[in-house]
């Protein structure tokens, strides 16, 4: 559990939820389905809730307002990242709109706020952007459609043993991802002969990164592995430069979110060469992204990122597993999401019946100029990667 999420919390969520009678009975003979997403649409995370918007008009707009034969609604709520308003609007969506999914939740402590509420009301929550291992364990009505942390970090921590890096310092941002980074990284480090020297975190609000960079150049490691969410990579790439870190003869690994392609272009030139590890890249050759980044581009006037995926292939899991359940809701539309098996514009994903996770094609990839912009180019893929948290 998040650890800066209290269960006296989550539990306050649950007692305090009155369902309306009949809920799932009800929706499954109405007219038209409502899905209730809550994104951070404002705040620190509000590129994330900027991207899985513009993904979710998207897929309405390629694939048309019905599913099950019902008319769909899409109602979208702004929660600023805040987990307490979170629990709020989901509370309202289940019991005053009656959705028949609710779906988003940008940072882990939101999903976790939420998932008692999917829980009692038997709401299938569909994940489209938190990315902590142990989501999913927080409800059986809990899917996955973005990632998990581990699946990445241990792709590149691999990575990065098996070409030169044996003495590491790992760098996260103070939350549940990061935890998972930094372990999973870590561990594929220490297994293949390496050594983790220090272990940093840095504030999930509001991150000074100069601290943390000098007590990195002061350890004097041959590799540095950095994690932080969505947002936050231009302003560390920035001090990082600042610094003149990328002068120091360190190696800089990171994750995807950290040259997140929402941002890649404001990094600069101080981002060539970073070698990372993601799940997506706007870059990624194949015909369905392709058209895909056409699409988005042609809509929105900006690149699409990996949140973005979470949220366009969120809304065809809700849409199909609609279409089997004949538009009902509850147990029913929450089976018909299982075992879904779908060509993504990231490549072929599948939902594990059994964990509801997402199984994904990993790339590691490095920053190259092509025509004059910076884009996230793989070079190697892992394939059909489970979580490494549900392997135990």
């Amino acid at each position: 559990m998040n650890p800066h999420f209290p269960r006296r919390h989550l539990l306050g969520a649950a007692a305090g939820l009155t369902l309306a009678l009949g809920g799932s009975a009800a929706l499954a003979q109405a007219d038209s389905v409502k899905i209730g997403v809550i994104l951070p649409m404002t705040g620190p995370s509000a590129s994330t809730g900027k991207q899985i918007d513009a993904a979710i008009k998207l897929w309405v707009a390629q694939n048309g307002s019905k599913a099950g034969g019902k008319k769909v609604e899409v109602i979208i709520k702004d929660d600023a990242g805040v987990a307490d308003t979170t629990r709020r609007l989901a509370q309202e969506l289940v019991v005053n709109d009656k959705v028949v999914a609710l779906a988003g939740f940008g940072l882990t402590p939101l999903a976790l706020a939420t998932a008692p509420i999917a829980t009692q009301s038997k709401t299938p929550m569909v994940v489209m952007a938190a990315g902590t291992s142990s989501i999913t364990e927080a409800s059986p009505f809990i899917v996955r459609t973005s990632f998990t942390v581990p699946q990445y970090t241990q792709a590149v921590g691999e990575w990065a043993s098996k070409n030169g890096s044996k003495k590491v310092v790992t760098l996260v941002s103070d939350f549940g991802p990061g935890f998972d980074a930094e372990k999973y990284f870590g561990d594929a480090v220490t297994l293949n002969g390496g050594q983790v020297i220090e272990k940093l975190r840095t504030p999930l609000r509001s991150p000074d990164f100069a601290p943390v960079l000098q007590k990195a150049r002061d350890a004097k490691p041959d590799t540095l592995f950095v994690f932080l969410p969505s947002g936050q990579g231009a302003q560390f790439m920035k001090q990082y430069a600042e610094r003149g870190m990328d002068k120091s003869g360190i190696k800089l690994i990171t994750t995807g979110d950290v040259t997140d392609d929402d941002q890649l272009n404001d990094i600069g030139d101080v981002a060539l060469g970073v070698v990372n590890a993601h799940h997506y890249s706007a870059a990624h050759n194949s015909p369905a992204n392709k058209k895909y980044v056409e699409a988005f581009m042609a809509a929105n006037k900006f690149r699409p990122n990996f949140m973005s995926v979470g949220g366009y292939d969120g809304m065809r899991l809700i849409y199909k597993a609609l279409d089997t359940s004949k538009g009902a809701g509850g147990q029913a539309l929450l089976d018909a999401m299982k075992g879904q098996i779908f060509e993504s514009p990231r490549g072929q994903v599948l939902i594990d019946g059994q964990t509801r996770e997402i199984v994904q094609d990993i790339y590691i990839r490095k920053v190259e100029k092509v025509n004059g912009q910076l884009w996230n180019i793989e070079f190697a893929t892992l394939k059909a990667v489970k979580d490494p948290g549900k392997l135990k």
